[in-house]
């Protein structure tokens, strides 16, 4: 799974992909009808979903939205999607289980029911799925053993 051209705009409900970049703004697409609109800078924020990251109390102190989505996918069966319109309490409970080191100061309800709310628009479009992506240290690593030096 990819997020590297998907985009929250403010303003404009639900997950688009960037098709082209304009210096006053982005040319969005609609996932649903791949209908394009321009959304200028001046009114709207961009959020590039690939750019969020959620804290945790490991050292690392962060987790890609990715590898939440990724967990959450894997996690479907046994611990069902809450509503994003869910109790505080069940949105936390959730979370917990998905992430059970997530930095319970740090990560707020309303950070909660965004990952969740994007979760199901992507989901409910098949865009998430297992593919696990490489990192760079593994493809060096594999690169290297398979050329050793002669």
């Amino acid at each position: 799974m990819s997020l590297e051209k998907l985009v929250v705009v403010g303003g404009i409900a639900g997950v688009h992909k960037v098709a082209a970049n304009r210096s006053n703004g982005l040319i969005i697409e609609n996932l649903d009808t791949g209908k394009k609109r321009f959304a200028p800078s001046r009114k709207h924020q961009f959020t590039p979903l690939e750019s969020i990251t959620i804290y945790t109390n490991d050292e690392e102190e962060t987790l890609e939205l990715a590898k939440v989505f990724q967990n959450m996918f894997t996690k479907l069966e046994t611990t069902p999607l809450v509503a994003h319109s869910a109790s505080n309490d069940e949105l936390k409970t959730y979370f917990a289980e998905i992430i059970p080191n997530y930095d319970r100061d740090r990560v707020y309800i309303g950070d909660m029911k965004k990952i969740v709310k994007w979760f199901k628009f992507l989901n409910d479009r098949s865009l998430i799925t297992l593919e696990e992506e490489k990192s760079v240290d593994e493809t060096t690593e594999a690169e290297v053993s398979e050329n050793p030096a002669e």
